[in-house]
């Protein structure tokens, strides 16, 4: 199973690969994002790790020009930038998870094998979610709530998928961020409550029955009024 890394601090971009081949990865590496890019574009990889802060091309513009051409690989960002914006910016940019530095190799490497681990798994199932007006359809990606076509980031569409298979449940911000992002939830971060509120924008704010409900101390619940 190949990876890209992409890294130009020679110190942790050796123990990476160390590690990694070591557990039984086969390791490209790149040192600035342009570098990566063309590797990418080139080769098939398991996923994509990349810092953030990069020559030629910094890690969030690598990860949305790859998606640009139509990369679908899967990409940790490994940076040491870790406010709630900040991962935000990399999941808008289309980034699978964030992995904020210092971490422990562990860490990462069951990350790495969570991601690859997913990126096989293919559904050929044409599904179409419906529920209070919004219509969604999980092949084309789009979303329409009473006839109006919705416009969503990746991240939203990840997150209404996952509010309306689990209609009528109070989920946990824990349980959101697991099931959407993949990460074990940090206390001190707001992105779920971030993502909730722009999604709210989206498809309550123009329409009088409200669909996504806060429950105080417990979480959200997506149900009609």
């Amino acid at each position: 199973m190949k990876l890209l890394i992409v890294e130009d601090e020679p110190k942790t971009l050796q123990a990476i690969q160390q590690g990694l081949e070591e557990s039984q990865f086969e390791v490209d590496i790149a040192y600035d994002g342009l570098i990566a890019k063309r590797l990418a574009l080139k080769n098939n990889y398991a996923a994509i790790i990349t810092d953030l802060i990069l020559p030629g091309l910094n890690g969030y513009e690598l990860c949305r020009q790859l998606r640009a051409e139509g990369i679908t690989t899967p990409i940790l960002m490994l940076t040491a930038l870790g406010e709630t914006d900040d991962k935000i910016m990399g999941f808008d940019a289309g980034a699978d998870q964030y992995l904020t530095k210092p971490f422990q190799f562990t860490e990462l490497l069951a990350r790495i094998r969570a991601l690859t681990k997913r990126g096989t798994q293919v559904s050929m199932t044409a599904q179409t979610l419906r529920y209070g007006g919004i219509e969604m359809d999980l092949d084309a990606k789009t979303v329409k709530r009473d006839g109006k076509l919705i416009e969503l980031t990746a991240r939203e569409f990840a997150l209404l998928e996952f509010l309306m298979r689990n209609q009528g449940r109070v989920l946990s911000k824990p349980t959101i961020a697991e099931h959407v992002w993949d990460i074990n939830f940090d206390t001190g971060t707001n992105v779920v409550e971030v993502y909730i509120n722009y999604l709210r924008k989206k498809i309550d704010r123009d329409f009088p029955n409200k669909l996504i409900h806060t429950q105080f101390g417990m979480g959200y619940m997506f149900k009609e009024e």
